[in-house]
């Protein structure tokens, strides 16, 4: 796993990334730059180059790769604000950029304020695997491609709110989960129980048993809702179960060797909220 190397005083991680997240979403003050006489292209460039130019002047390793892709996340944040508001068919695009920006950084910032030791730059999320990957770059394509020969179907705008509420709902519900979680809440299925791991069974726990995956689950499509995309969204409401069913039967595993019949117990009352799975079976 991608480290941070030395460990810097504590909370100045999400400092550093809170303040270069925004400093990318500055990017909103773009227009201005070409109300002044730049080209849209000219602008861009050079302001792309100057904040890559500052980032490098302000930090060192490992301070700058936290500080580069925080500022990514910021300004992929502050074009899809721009995109929202533009009289095109792309400004539903430009909702799913804000959300898919804000997912990825408030993933690295609730792990740096709320687990400081299990924190890295894999907390970003961005590397999170080879499906993931493809399975984003295949929903951006079906976009463009549809949007090219049927633009209409991109302008549904009741559709496009509705997965809106979806990513919200399931943004909420999983940061929540994280919170609550505390220390006990890692992106990486844990194998071995920690002096500090307990089970917690209060808040969004007591409405469901896996409730990061839940909202992960529900933001995951909503994305392709809000895109209008019925092909990804078809294909990722099958990939996400098939995913999330593996992953809780894996957790489940672990959870019982840990805490036995205090989880069985907790299993018996609380669902998994994850439709059509009831997690890992026990033969009795």
């Amino acid at each position: 796993m991608a480290g941070c190397a030395a460990r810097a005083p504590p909370g100045s991680e999400a400092r550093l990334s809170l303040a270069t997240f925004l400093l990318g979403a500055s990017v909103l003050a773009l227009p201005l730059l070409t109300r002044a006489g730049l080209q849209g292209r000219t602008a861009l460039a050079l302001y792309v180059a100057g904040l890559n130019a500052l980032l490098l002047l302000l930090y060192r390793p490992p301070r700058y790769q936290i500080a580069i892709r925080a500022c990514f996340l910021g300004f992929v944040f502050g074009c899809g604000m721009l995109l929202s508001f533009s009289q095109s068919s792309w400004n539903h695009f430009g909702w799913y950029m804000c959300s898919l920006s804000l997912f990825h950084y408030s993933e690295y910032l609730v792990t740096a304020v709320n687990n400081p030791k299990s924190l890295s730059l894999d907390s970003f999320l961005l590397n999170h695997s080879l499906e993931y990957t493809v399975a984003a770059l295949s929903s951006w394509i079906e976009f463009t491609l549809e949007n090219i020969f049927w633009p209409e179907l991109k302008q549904i705008t009741w559709l496009s709110a509705t997965g809106l509420l979806m990513v919200v709902f399931g943004e909420c519900l999983r940061k929540a989960a994280m919170f609550t979680a505390g220390s006990n809440f890692n992106h990486v299925v844990q194998n071995e129980k920690s002096e500090t791991h307990t089970l917690v069974t209060s808040g969004v726990y007591a409405w469901f048993r896996h409730p990061s995956y839940v909202g992960w689950f529900y933001w995951s499509i909503g994305t392709q809702v809000m895109l209008c995309n019925p092909i990804c969204g078809i294909g990722y409401a099958l990939t996400v179960w098939r995913f999330f069913r593996d992953r809780t039967e894996e957790e489940e595993i672990s959870l019982i060797h840990f805490f036995g019949e205090e989880y069985l117990e907790y299993k018996k009352r609380v669902p998994t909220g994850l439709p059509f799975i009831k997690g890992v079976k026990v033969e009795l």
